[in-house]
């Protein structure tokens, strides 16, 4: 039987735009202030997720909301159970967008939004694929699941409590990284690195008689997984005036070619960073805004904390992007180099120093073997370790049937070779036991996840749904 997959897509054109926008102006942004039974991550993501289902439903498929953690609509028979996942959540918008972050317009020939390419743009691709398949009454094997998931920009709670309880796929792909298909993902933590008050008091350190300023507060960032592209500092004057510092930082930002303000407010100085965000998987694509400010603050004489936080930071942390002063540097020929992000940073003259900490490693190496390391440069400055999550690296046997399908899916699809690669990301690919990453970034597009003004391709997106039409039938049948 020869399909024209795109053409059914073209059939489809103008709902699938429709409906993407539509999904996409939901602001899915997690809010525990509204979160209530049946809504753990907010009434917004819970939205999304009801949104999500609700288009699988008027398509024909059964759904479950599983307690608002998750969902799932299928369709099909069979014994086996062929998985995709995608997630209805985004992370913030942040500053700076040309465009409303969830008004979905198009603008030219994209639709720009929070979670336009991350990833309900591609959820709703995956949703009228499996829609496409159903309506043509092709004959299947095995059952499809299309699986939603509502917190894959944080803890994966959603998938945790998900497969407690529900069925795990034989096999099954996330239309959440790059095309052509990704086998392989880096093992990802998130770890918070804190140093209370009273730790900081038990080193004894000497107080300093004369300093310019003392620091009060410095916050940056918004997730770990996020490169911070804004920070601010407040100070209060002390051997400099305010007006002092103010050109001081200022002269500095001309020097360095750096974006950012300077004021008096009151009796102290507020100071401001501007950078670049990226996913926190390629920090080095990005310009951390927290640590480009603290790396000005070591102009500065401060305070005994403040020094210390400000030198501490600056070794290990500033354009450190591989761990190479903590010395946990990891390179590997098949998933590539350990990464680290300094995804948020909290200082708080009176309270706690924190930061959260994305470090992605390959499987040549173990969270075992380079945690002690980390640990014991953590206690250089009286800081102790806190673990959020941990994640093992994933890897599918690259001659497995899933990955050899697909490949052949994506060439017939664009003529082109269906090359696999490894990645630092954390896709829902490895939430199954034998799943990977396809699509829906095609080779040579820039990646705007996580980034201020988000889009993605309206002829990628109507592609997108063709190859995973294609797939999910090939899969299934």
């Amino acid at each position: 039987m020869t399909i024209d997959w795109r053409a059914e897509v073209e059939k489809r054109k103008e709902e699938l735009i429709a409906t993407t926008q539509q999904f996409l102006r939901i602001k899915s942004v997690m809010d525990f202030s509204t979160a209530r039974e049946g809504a753990p991550f907010g009434e917004d993501v819970n939205n999304a997720l009801q949104f999500a289902l609700g288009v699988c439903r008027d398509a024909g498929m059964e759904i479950k909301d599983v307690d608002g953690y998750a969902g799932h609509a299928e369709f099909g028979t069979g014994k086996e159970l062929i998985g995709v996942l995608s997630h209805v959540d985004v992370v913030p918008e942040g500053d700076g967008w040309s465009t409303p972050p969830y008004a979905a317009e198009i603008v030219g020939d994209r639709i720009v939004a929070r979670g336009a390419i991350d990833d309900k743009g591609p959820g709703m691709a995956a949703i009228f694929a499996a829609k496409i398949v159903k309506e043509l009454g092709l004959p299947l094997s095995k059952r499809v699941r299309l699986i939603f998931g509502t917190d894959e920009e944080t803890l994966w709670r959603c998938m945790k409590y998900y497969f407690e309880r529900e069925e795990m796929p034989t096999m099954g792909f996330t239309p959440d990284a790059d095309f052509p298909l990704i086998y392989a993902e880096k093992g990802l933590t998130h770890l918070v690195w804190r140093q209370t008050k009273e730790a900081f008091a038990k080193q004894g350190l000497a107080h300093k008689q004369q300093i310019d300023a003392r620091l009060i507060e410095l916050k940056a960032g918004l997730r770990m997984n996020m490169v911070p592209d804004r920070a601010q500092a407040v100070l209060e004057p002390v051997g400099k005036t305010a007006e002092q510092l103010v050109a001081i930082y200022r002269d500095y930002l001309q020097q360095q070619g750096k974006t950012g303000n300077a004021a008096v407010e009151g009796s102290r100085v507020t100071l401001s960073m501007e950078g670049v965000s990226v996913h926190g998987m390629d920090p080095a694509k990005g310009v951390n805004a927290g640590t480009e400010l603290v790396h000005f603050l070591k102009e500065l004489s401060l305070d005994e904390r403040a020094e210390q936080f400000a030198s501490f930071t600056d070794t290990y942390l500033h354009e450190q992007h591989y761990g190479e002063a903590l010395g946990i540097a990891q390179d590997d020929q098949e998933m590539g180099p350990l990464t680290l992000n300094t995804g948020v940073i909290s200082y708080e003259a009176e309270g706690d120093i924190a930061f959260d900490i994305n470090i992605r490693y390959p499987h040549s190496t173990t969270f075992e073997e380079w945690q002690p390391i980390v640990l014991k440069r953590l206690e250089e400055a009286a800081f102790a370790l806190e673990i959020e999550e941990v994640q093992v690296p994933h890897r599918v046997d690259p001659k497995h049937p899933l990955v050899t399908t697909l490949q052949r899916v994506y060439t017939e699809q664009t003529g082109e070779e269906a090359g696999i690669m490894a990645i630092g990301g954390a896709s829902y690919g490895r939430a199954l036991d034998v799943g990977v990453a396809f699509g829906p970034l095609f080779p040579g597009r820039p990646d705007c996840a996580h980034q201020r003004d988000e889009y993605i391709l309206i002829k990628d997106l109507l592609k997108a749904t063709a190859i995973y039409a294609q797939a999910i039938y090939e899969l299934a049948k």
